[in-house]
C-alpha cells in the first residue's frame, strides 16, 4: 500500500515546528503528490491560528503552488467542535478561503455555554472511568459531531474517538451521506483497528494521515497503514492510497 498525499499537517501557525515551505519540501522528499496544511482552528485557546493569518496562509500556499510544480498544496484548517449543538470555530467566509476542512474534538476550546463547558471538561473525562456516564456522553458527543458534519462541508473527521468517545457506527453512516471521510491517524490511536472494522460496515471512506507537528513527521504513515492492514480495509475505500 502506498499513500499518495498527507492531508493533516501542522506548522508554526498553530503548534507545529516548521513552516509551510518546510512541510512541502519534506512531502516532496518523501515522494508525495499532495499535501494539506491544516493548522488548528481559532477556537483553540492554546494553539489555534489567528483568524487574521488565514489570508496570509492562503497567499503563501498559492505562491508555493506556483513554485513547486511537482506537488499539489492545499490550505485547510483542523476546526474544532465548539459545543454540543455542533457549532465549529469557522464562519462561512473563512471556510470559503480554504481548500479542505478537517474537524475534530480537542481540549483547549472554550464553549460559550457553561453547560457545554461542564459536559466537555468534566462529564466527558469522567465518563472514561465512570461506567454509568459512558453511554450518555458517547451519545452527546456523537450527536454533536453528526450535527456539525450535517451543517458544514467537512471533508475529514480527525482522529474520531480520540478526545471524545463516539458511536463510530452512527458517525460513519452520517459521514458517508455527507461525503465526509474518517481519518486513520498515525499520531493518535484512533481510528483503532476495532473502530475501523465497525466503520467498514457502512460505506464511509477513509484517509490515512500523519498529523505531523514537525516537518520530519510529514508522510509518516506507518502506524496508520498497520491498522488499515490489520482491519483489512479494501484499498479503494482509502482515498489517499494505491497499490
Amino acid at each position: 500500500m502506498k499513500i499518495t498525499g498527507d492531508y493533516h499537517t501542522h506548522t508554526i501557525y498553530s503548534h507545529g515546528t516548521g513552516t509551510i515551505r518546510d512541510n512541502v519540501e519534506e512531502a516532496i522528499e518523501k515522494g508525495l503528490r499532495e499535501i494539506a496544511i491544516c493548522d488548528h482552528g481559532p477556537g483553540h485557546r492554546l494553539y489555534g491560528i489567528d483568524k487574521k493569518d488565514i489570508v496570509k496562509m492562503r497567499e503563501e500556499v498559492d505562491r508555493l503552488n506556483k513554485e513547486y510544480k511537482e506537488i499539489n498544496i492545499f490550505l485547510g484548517i483542523e476546526a474544532n467542535v465548539m459545543d454540543y449543538d455542533g457549532t465549529i470555530d469557522l464562519d462561512r467566509n473563512e471556510i470559503d478561503m480554504i481548500d479542505i476542512l478537517l474537524l475534530g474534538f480537542h481540549y483547549g476550546i472554550v464553549p460559550k455555554k457553561l453547560k457545554d463547558m461542564f459536559m466537555f471538561y468534566f462529564l466527558n473525562p469522567a465518563s472514561k472511568v465512570l461506567p454509568f456516564l459512558k453511554e450518555r456522553m458517547k451519545a452527546l458527543n456523537t450527536n454533536a459531531m453528526i450535527q456539525a458534519i450535517s451543517k458544514y462541508p467537512v471533508d475529514i473527521i480527525t482522529h474520531p474517538g480520540s478526545k471524545a468517545r463516539l458511536d463510530i457506527k452512527k458517525v460513519a453512516e452520517v459521514a458517508y451521506k455527507n461525503n465526509t471521510a474518517l481519518e486513520i491517524n498515525s499520531h493518535h490511536s484512533q481510528l483503532s483497528v476495532e473502530n475501523i472494522k465497525i466503520a467498514l460496515r457502512s460505506k464511509v471512506q477513509f484517509y490515512i494521515n500523519s498529523d505531523a507537528h514537525k516537518p520530519s513527521r510529514v508522510g509518516n504513515f506507518e502506524k496508520g497503514i498497520q491498522r488499515a492492514l490489520q482491519a483489512k480495509i479494501p484499498i479503494h475505500r482509502i482515498k489517499n492510497a494505491e497499490e
